[in-house]
């Protein structure tokens, strides 16, 4: 996706109360270019966003999925006697047509309000651990009783295992890379477990395990804290869509919990932080286990497995393709990347009773 600046005219465009004279870089996000709007006298107040339209290729659909969902919440927060709505949910403004979006001719652009004195953090602790757990839990539970088929999928097939081991296959079986060789004591081990990590999907068809609407993304960095370290939001909402709960179990007990890094080149440090996971259950539980069927609980630490298995068989289906779709640093990375999280998939399988015994 090409860069385009930025420009006070694209807030104008919407239908803000302000007057908007500066955007400057904002945030140090991935996907998307983000902006912050002030007014001449200096003042932040919009939050602009470029769309990345590559990723999300259909913008009516992910608009209106995030249209739903903020409305939703600030639905649930006033009806329960929260205050300062604004400060604890996206407000999205709409542009002039009354879409939640503007394509200017090359790209698509958004706004939401800015919330002052909010922050990030991209580290992790036990506190923020729980600080987050709470958080998803919440958002999940506020969402819970949206209908089957009221939001779409932004991404086809995100968190779906057996249409990743179906890509998987693909990628074997061409061997573009000429990579299947050196690759090949790892390719068996993942698909000696492709059954084991199928389940949800099984489960799904029988009628026993429900789709939900999940955040898709659950990092400590996708909340936003107050000044004095209170939760506000959950942000970031291009990835909230139908789904099975452990992924967003699971995509936590990935990145949070792993001593190492995703890509760690020395696998001794790649260990399971149990603080950190147990200080998760306790937050989510607070707020999730009122929606959680029996089921859904019993399997929220196999979330954990399922994810890390599940980028496993990513980043080796990308090193055998010959790196199309990560980013790399370096010839290798992708498979850096695959023994570091198949290094942390045994770690957690090794864990596995503690931590099932854990949520029991």
């Amino acid at each position: 996706m090409e860069k385009t600046q930025a420009s006070p005219a694209l807030c104008n465009q919407f239908q803000i109360e302000d007057k908007i004279t500066v955007v400057e870089p904002f945030g140090n996000g991935h996907i998307n270019d983000t902006f912050l709007g002030k007014t001449r006298e200096g003042k932040a107040k919009y939050v602009l966003q470029r769309i990345n339209y590559h990723i999300f290729k259909d913008v009516d659909l992910l608009s209106n999925n995030i249209r739903i969902v903020t409305s939703h919440i600030s639905e649930k927060l006033t009806a329960s006697g929260e205050t300062d709505v604004n400060r604890k949910v996206l407000i999205f403004i709409p542009a002039d047509d009354g879409k939640f979006y503007h394509f200017d001719g090359n790209s698509y652009w958004r706004v939401c309000l800015y919330i002052s004195g909010s922050k990030t953090y991209n580290e992790i602790n036990p506190e923020l651990s729980y600080q987050a757990g709470k958080a998803f839990g919440r958002f999940q539970s506020m969402l819970s009783d949206l209908p089957e088929g009221t939001l779409g999928e932004t991404i086809p097939n995100f968190h779906n295992m057996e249409f990743r081991l179906k890509q998987f296959r693909e990628s074997i079986e061409a061997n573009a890379a000429g990579r299947l060789d050196e690759a090949q004591e790892l390719v068996d081990a993942l698909l000696e477990r492709s059954e084991t990590y199928c389940v949800q999907e099984r489960l799904y068809r029988e009628g026993k395990l429900k789709k939900r609407i999940n955040h898709c993304d659950t990092k400590v960095n996708n909340i936003l804290f107050d000044e004095e370290g209170n939760v506000l939001c959950v942000i970031d909402l291009d990835t909230v869509m139908p789904g099975f709960v452990l992924s967003d179990i699971g995509d936590f007990i990935r990145t949070a919990c792993n001593t190492g890094a995703e890509d760690d080149e020395n696998l001794d440090r790649i260990q399971v932080n149990m603080d950190i996971f147990k200080a998760y259950m306790r937050g989510y539980m607070e707020t999730a286990k009122d929606f959680l069927t029996p089921l859904e609980t019993g399997m929220l630490p196999y979330g954990g497995r399922l994810l890390t298995y599940m980028q496993t068989v990513r980043f080796l289906t990308d090193y055998l393709n010959g790196d199309t779709y990560y980013k790399i640093h370096s010839p290798k990375h992708n498979w850096q990347r695959s023994l570091a999280q198949f290094k942390f998939l045994r770690e957690l399988e090794a864990k596995a009773p503690e931590m099932d015994a854990f949520v029991l």
